[in-house]
């Protein structure tokens, strides 16, 4: 009997996006998985969730807005997968991705890919990629204290991890994923994926948490530095850090397989027939 993995979405008010990842999870060629999707007191998304019946999607309602974080440690508890695969509603996993992390996973306890962070237009409601680019590094815990390279959409865990190690940490808020991993790694077998299976979505007038510079975010940041006896860390650009001298000598190389055409959903094809 396959293991059943429970991929772990929260969502709030992305439909279109949303639409798209339900579409590659569709295209899975690992079949036995439930989608657990956390709806964080945005829009109903009853009526995408249905244009997917062959999916085994558990919708969760939140009455309030909990944030991101929450949404994950609820939707991780009602997982009823010995594994748990993570996912933002906005990325989106190629077909192999699950058949390959769980073949992965076989001498690990937590495996995560490299991925392809793609631009992005939207044109009749549907994103259209604009460019691409490859982020792939070695895996290197003490260079993970400096800056975090862990894109955590698609990384595949042993649930029983939060039994040892508890749950996401919404005091660090933006930077749980780098808290998790930092937790993780220390007591657990890590393994890297060489392989760009997943799509980062990263849109120049998008909402993605990491184009938000602000004092809170400062603040979170140092609340993550506290944690785990990190020191001083930057709080630069993105795409600036990732040319600092000892980000780029991690660059590794990796299979990319993806032929960079956009992932057309059923509610997207559904809106232009109107």
């Amino acid at each position: 009997m396959r293991p059943l993995v429970s991929v772990v979405v929260p969502t709030y008010n992305r439909p279109h996006p949303l639409a798209e990842l339900l579409e590659s999870l569709s295209r899975q060629t690992y079949r036995h998985f439930e989608v657990v999707l956390i709806n964080d007191d945005g829009e109903r998304v009853d009526d995408i969730v249905a244009l997917y019946p062959e999916l085994d999607v558990h919708l969760i309602h939140c009455r309030d807005n909990i944030g991101h974080v929450e949404a994950r440690n609820i939707g991780v508890k009602a997982a009823n997968g010995e594994f748990v695969m993570l996912c933002d509603d906005d990325d989106l996993l190629l077909p192999s991705h699950m058949e390959r992390m769980v073949t992965e996973i076989a001498d690990a306890d937590f495996v995560y890919s490299d991925v392809e962070i793609f631009h992005y237009r939207v044109e009749n409601n549907q994103r259209i990629p604009t460019a691409r680019f490859l982020f792939a590094y070695e895996y290197d815990r003490e260079a993970m204290r400096k800056f975090s390279t862990y894109v955590p959409s698609g990384s595949l865990y042993r649930k029983a991890i939060h039994d040892c190690l508890g749950y996401f940490d919404p005091y660090v808020h933006h930077y749980w994923d780098w808290d998790f991993f930092l937790r993780v790694s220390a007591a657990c077998r890590v393994k890297r994926v060489a392989v760009a299976s997943v799509l980062y979505a990263f849109a120049d007038n998008g909402d993605n948490l990491s184009r938000q510079m602000n004092d809170k975010r400062r603040m979170y940041l140092n609340r993550l530095s506290e944690k785990h006896g990190l020191g001083d860390l930057p709080m630069k650009n993105f795409w600036l850090l990732l040319e600092e001298p000892e980000v780029k000598k991690r660059r590794s190389n990796s299979e990319v397989i993806w032929d960079g055409s956009p992932i057309v959903s059923r509610l997207a094809e559904l809106q232009n027939r109107v």
